[in-house]
């Protein structure tokens, strides 16, 4: 056990959550690896990079066959902090996977994810680390897709792990994997950019908190569910009024179309996208500006706009 790696797995659907228990267990039946895991113990998605700044977070010891796992009172970003830091393991893992996301997360909905950032956080402190998402459709997806798809990025994991012995992995980025809907079926991996796909939303007035149910992951997106909408209301107040957000469809950008991570995974695709942690602007963006910001000072004063 002391010669095998060492994984640890984090998450932003919880530590109960069926992605991640899945990662967990064809981890552990492969005997190749010692596991380590370390998520939230309640639902984290959407909470992008987030961190608990001002108060201590809790750490529960939880059961996971041929794991040593915890649950955190915290976000994706605190557990991987937390797990590397040899302050809850007695060793900092060789490589932090965090999925797997029940919804896919590419494009623009990267800045959304926990999922990401439970990767992120590793890639922070110099510790190769692979986020995984599941793209889910309601009335298509199963339970057992998780392990398939668990399955399909062994080859990557086992992969990364033999560079990352020789010290010949790349610590300048880390990889962000989607797994398509229909997994069993994947066409093979894809090496991929980040795109600028989105989901569009908008607000609607509730007089519910649980009306109109409840978002299952940080992307999962479902439009083909109808969830149960509660009965009982709340007297509401005047001064509150409560929104939800809905989901208005898809939108990848016309231009959006080069080896581009959203485009391949509806395709069938396994997409593997090098991320980093800097957000560059646009191209085209840093030559206007270098245009415009001499010439600010020259412009009307903001009273005769």
């Amino acid at each position: 056990m002391e010669n095998q790696p060492t994984i640890m797995v984090t998450n932003d659907d919880g530590i109960d959550a069926p992605g991640l228990r899945a990662l967990v267990q064809v981890l552990v039946s492969s005997r190749r690896f010692q596991v380590l895991v370390c998520a939230p113990d309640s639902e984290q998605s959407a909470v992008s990079h987030s961190i608990t700044w001002r108060h201590p977070i809790a750490a529960r010891r939880v059961e996971i066959e041929g794991a040593t796992a915890y649950a955190i009172a915290g976000t994706p970003a605190d557990c991987t902090s937390l797990g590397i830091s040899k302050s809850l393991f007695p060793l900092i893992p060789d490589l932090v996977i965090s999925g797997i996301n029940m919804g896919s997360n590419c494009g623009y909905h990267i800045v959304y994810s926990g999922t990401v950032a439970g990767a992120r956080e590793a890639f922070f402190n110099e510790i190769p680390a692979i986020s995984v998402s599941y793209d889910w459709f309601g009335g298509q997806s199963k339970v057992e897709n998780f392990t398939l798809a668990a399955e399909a990025c062994m080859p990557i994991i086992t992969a990364a792990l033999v560079e990352i012995k020789k010290k010949t992995y790349p610590l300048k980025c880390f990889l962000n994997i989607d797994l398509p809907t229909d997994v069993a079926n994947n066409k093979g991996y894809k090496l991929t950019k980040q795109g600028n796909s989105i989901y569009k939303m908008k607000w609607k007035q509730v007089t519910s908190d649980m009306e109109g149910g409840k978002m299952l992951s940080t992307m999962t997106m479902d439009m083909d569910s109808t969830a149960p909408i509660e009965t009982d209301t709340l007297n509401l107040s005047q001064d509150r009024i409560l929104f939800k957000r809905e989901v208005l469809g898809g939108k990848l950008d016309e231009g959006d179309f080069d080896e581009v991570d959203f485009k391949f995974v509806q395709q069938g695709y396994i997409t593997v996208t090098p991320l980093g942690a800097l957000s560059n602007a646009e191209i085209g963006c840093h030559s206007f500006f270098q245009d415009w910001l001499p010439s600010v000072g020259e412009l009307p004063s903001a009273s005769s706009l």
